[in-house]
């Protein structure tokens, strides 16, 4: 294990035993062998199902921003500027408005038929059309998300639903518990298969044409990548909601230091993307305490700052080019 993979494994463990103790409940780590009832339940029920979910849910999302960048040859793209978290939500709409007692596989499966397939209008329109700026590339596939995700919130207010997916509009933790965030787990054997393919989808990421020449299937690498950051976004929006910019900025900070190679960054992203959002929740615990803000928002301040930094870095390096 290197040094770096070991300090972000030590910073992370320390922030879920901060995370475990931290809320409207009292829990003293001092008392962790001798709590009441009541206060078992509240350590079974809530905080550590939400200190897994956020572990999951933060290196799922991360990877799956690494793993699209990658693919689109594209530093902006992620799975909240390419449209597919609000693909997702739409089908989790399209399910309360058909299925409204369906459970949360059901859900899952709508949300990830709609993800996949607004992840390959996003790809078809950046390959079809042909940007001068990169910075184009994302813009596209934020109007394209709002488009849709004004489409979604239309089909809920003509049905009534809109008090109903309010959840998903806002990644919120507070709404996990035990037995509600086990579908996370869905993401994990994705998550190995994505380690699996890191080198061929490193050589996708150099190109159709080179990929190709060096006796890569360049179509059914992109389509395992698409399929797997599909997945994994529909399951974490069914669980949790929608964290924006997470898998656009993890990304592009891991390699700063570690370079472009997926197999090189893919362990530092997942877990730089858990210890991003097990900050990002801890203080939207206590900034307003006893009171809560949705880790949506919170992520949505920092993630909105550092995407406006990496445009403007961008534009300064052209600038120069």
């Amino acid at each position: 294990m290197s040094k770096s993979i070991a300090i972000l494994s030590i910073t992370l463990l320390v922030l879920s035993i901060i995370s475990i103790f931290v809320g409207v409940v009292s829990l003293n780590p001092n008392d962790i062998l001798s709590l009441d009832d009541s206060q078992l339940n509240v350590l079974l029920s809530s905080r550590l199902p939400r200190t897994f979910s956020i572990i999951i849910a933060g290196m799922s999302l991360s990877l799956c921003g690494l793993i699209m960048q990658q693919l689109t040859q594209n530093k902006f793209v992620a799975p909240t500027t390419a449209g597919t978290m609000d693909f997702a939500k739409l089908g989790i709409i399209i399910s309360l408005m058909f299925f409204p007692e369906a459970n949360l596989l059901l859900k899952l499966l709508f949300a990830s038929v709609l993800a996949l397939l607004g992840t390959s209008v996003f790809i078809q329109i950046i390959q079809k059309v042909k940007f001068k700026d990169i910075v184009f590339v994302p813009l596209v596939g934020i109007m394209l998300g709002n488009v849709i995700s004004s489409l979604g919130t239309y089909i809920a207010l003509k049905s009534n639903s809109i008090q109903s997916i309010g959840s998903w509009f806002q990644g919120d933790f507070s709404i996990v518990t035990s037995g509600r965030y086990e579908i996370l787990f869905i993401t994990i054997p994705l998550l190995i298969i994505a380690g699996l393919y890191a080198n061929q989808f490193t050589i996708a990421g150099m190109g159709e044409s080179f990929s190709v020449n060096l006796g890569l299937n360049y179509q059914r690498i992109v389509q395992i990548g698409l399929l797997i950051t599909s997945i994994i976004t529909a399951v974490v929006v069914v669980t949790v909601g929608m964290l924006p910019f997470l898998g656009l900025i993890v990304p592009n900070i891991v390699s700063l230091y570690r370079g472009d190679s997926i197999r090189n960054t893919l362990a530092h992203v997942a877990l730089t993307g858990a210890i991003l959002v097990m900050i990002c929740d801890i203080i939207g615990r206590i900034v307003i305490f006893p009171y809560e803000i949705a880790i949506g928002l919170v992520i949505g301040v920092v993630g909105s700052v550092v995407f406006l930094i990496m445009i403007l870095r961008s534009r300064k390096g052209f600038g120069e080019a």
